[in-house]
Parts: structure tokens; C-alpha cells; sequence
């Protein structure tokens, strides 16, 4: 008697291919749900073409519809670009020519980094309070980026050794930064808080957190030791959007962004301030007080050095130094 013949396996929907590939090379959360919606976009605005029928001409349209329709950053021009580029490569395996591509890409312009006095930071975290305080003060102090230090575990915080271990940077990378002293005791004093929070969701039945690459397999039930336990806990548990687990994330960046804007507010400071401009003032005030460069570049986790050569700028008084006619 013939054995039926199984149909063969429903290939994947586009988008679904692009989100697997996305997190088989590790792309954040964030940036995967950015860069379906780039996708999604680009294919709706050629009328649901495939992408396959595509190419330059098309990239190009609707890069120009985004500049002059839409009037976006060039830094959004190019979050756009790369995420179709990574549909092209990675998913439809089409190699599109690099010389085209290369005219194609958005020239972002040159910006000065705004950078707060040492007296404006002062005054700034003086208007913040509680968790809000502290993340700041751990921003400031180790030059960290805002979801750096959202993600940042128990584990993380070197008391001994006086530094941060910052996992999976930008880039991917791990690295070094600073601990204050001034900050050892308000750290350890939080943590002990953490620590009653984490013990309370374990009697209740939770206590899981997200592990990075799949280390939940690899290490079981590593996903409730203390040590994995975000050093900033949202006060919520809530169900996980991947898994469906119910767990406790870590606060939710925009909460820390609107208390850093209105702390700002309160203290008079008339520059847009956002938690990115404590890490600009971090790498500016080092230089002035006398750091090298290439430490600078290392705390910081920049790749090349004229990333980091930005903040030279910002020590020179206006007009590269050169003195005005009104004060002769």
C-alpha cells in the first residue's frame, strides 16, 4: 500500500523570512520591529511590488519620497536604506551594484554634539529623584547610552574593580567603563531593593528574565538567578511579546527620557537635553580635565577615533578659537 505524499512545507511569508534573519545575526527587538516597518513601507509605496522585481530605481524613489514628501533626517534616510539593503542581501540574496548604492546612501550633515557644563549636570540631577536619579548619575558617570543602562544586570556592576561591564554594546561589543565612588553606596543600597523585588516574584510564582542568545537553553533555569536580574526593574511584571512568558522587564527608556527633559526644565538649563547629552558631557568634560583621547575612545566604546574626535571640537571657543573683534 502507497504511503501518502506529505504536501510539501508552506514557505515562509517575506516578512517572516526577514524577521527570522534579523534574529539569527542578533538584531534588537527595537531595531527588528524598525526595520519590518521600513520594509513593509517600502513595498507599500511601490503599489505591493515584490521586492524582487525591484532594484536601485526603486530604492532610490522611495528614498527621495522620504526626503521631500516626508521631510526625514537624514539619519532616518539611512535606517531606512539599511534596513532594505538587509532584505536585498540577507533574504532575496540579490547583490545590487556598490557604486550605485554608494551614491545612493544619505550624506548626514556635521553636527556639534550639545554638551551640559559640569554646574548644568549638577543642577540637573539635583532635579531628579529616586531610580530617575540613580540611572542618571550611572549614565553621567560611565558615559553609557540610555538602553545601555536599561540593560545593564546585577552581574554587570564590578564594586570591587570599580567599573561597569557593558554587554552587547552598540556594534555588538562588550567594554569597560568607569563606576564612580560617589555612587558604590546608592548602587548597593538599590540593589538590596532589587533583590526584595526579585525574591517576591519567585514566591509568586515568577522571577524569570529575558536571557540574551538563547542562554535560557544553555543554562537552566539560569533565567532566575539573582545575578541575571536587570539592575533596573520595571515596577510591572508583564508578559513577554516573543514568548508569551510572564516576567519582569527592565524600565522602559521613555520613562527616564521624560524624566531627564523635565529635570532639565525645572533647572533652568535652555538646551535640548536628552539622556544622550550626559554621555556627550562625560567624553567633553574627561578632555577637559586632561584624558586622552584613545581612553576616551575606549570608555566610550567608539570604533573609530573620529567618532570620538567630535568632542574636541566642543572644548575650542567658538569660531575654532579664534578670538572676536568685539573683545580687542
Amino acid at each position: 500500500m502507497t504511503q501518502p505524499i506529505s504536501p510539501a512545507p508552506k514557505e515562509k511569508r517575506l516578512l517572516d523570512q526577514y524577521r527570522d534573519a534579523l534574529r539569527i545575526k542578533h538584531y534588537s527587538p527595537r531595531t527588528e520591529g524598525t526595520y519590518v516597518q521600513w520594509v513593509r513601507n517600502y513595498i507599500l509605496f511601490h503599489n505591493k511590488r515584490h521586492p524582487k522585481e525591484m532594484g536601485i530605481p526603486e530604492i532610490g524613489q522611495y528614498l527621495t519620497h522620504l526626503a521631500t514628501n516626508q521631510q526625514v533626517a537624514a539619519s532616518t534616510q539611512n535606517q531606512a536604506f539599511s534596513a532594505i539593503l538587509f532584505l536585498y542581501r540577507h533574504i532575496l540574496n540579490i547583490q545590487l551594484d556598490e557604486l550605485q548604492l554608494a551614491e545612493l546612501r544619505p550624506q548626514r550633515a556635521k553636527t556639534v554634539p550639545i554638551v551640559l557644563s559640569k554646574d548644568e549636570v549638577k543642577r540637573l540631577i539635583a532635579n531628579l529623584s529616586g531610580t530617575n536619579k540613580l540611572i542618571a548619575q550611572v549614565m553621567y558617570g560611565g558615559g553609557l547610552r540610555v538602553m545601555e543602562c536599561m540593560r545593564l544586570r546585577v552581574k554587570d556592576i564590578d564594586f570591587e574593580n570599580h567599573q561597569v561591564i557593558v554587554r552587547d554594546g552598540k556594534g555588538e561589543n562588550d567594554r569597560f567603563t568607569i563606576l564612580p565612588d560617589s555612587l558604590i553606596s546608592p548602587l548597593q543600597l538599590h540593589l538590596r531593593y532589587v533583590k526584595s523585588l526579585h525574591e517576591k516574584d519567585l514566591a509568586d510564582g515568577h522571577g524569570s528574565v529575558h536571557l540574551p542568545n538563547a542562554l535560557e537553553r544553555k543554562y537552566k533555569n539560569a533565567d532566575k538567578d539573582w545575578i541575571w536580574q536587570y539592575l533596573f526593574p520595571a515596577a510591572e511584571i508583564s508578559t513577554d511579546k516573543r514568548t508569551g512568558i510572564i516576567r519582569r522587564h527592565h524600565i522602559h527608556e521613555t520613562i527616564i527620557q521624560r524624566s531627564i527633559k523635565e529635570a532639565a526644565r525645572r533647572a533652568g538649563i535652555n538646551k535640548h537635553v536628552t539622556p544622550h547629552t550626559l554621555r556627550h558631557s562625560f567624553a567633553t568634560h574627561l578632555l577637559q580635565n586632561g584624558y586622552d583621547i584613545r581612553t576616551i575612545q575606549e570608555l566610550l566604546g567608539h570604533k573609530d577615533v573620529k567618532t570620538t574626535m567630535i568632542y574636541t571640537h566642543v572644548l575650542q571657543r567658538g569660531g575654532l578659537a579664534v578670538k572676536s573683534p568685539l573683545d580687542s
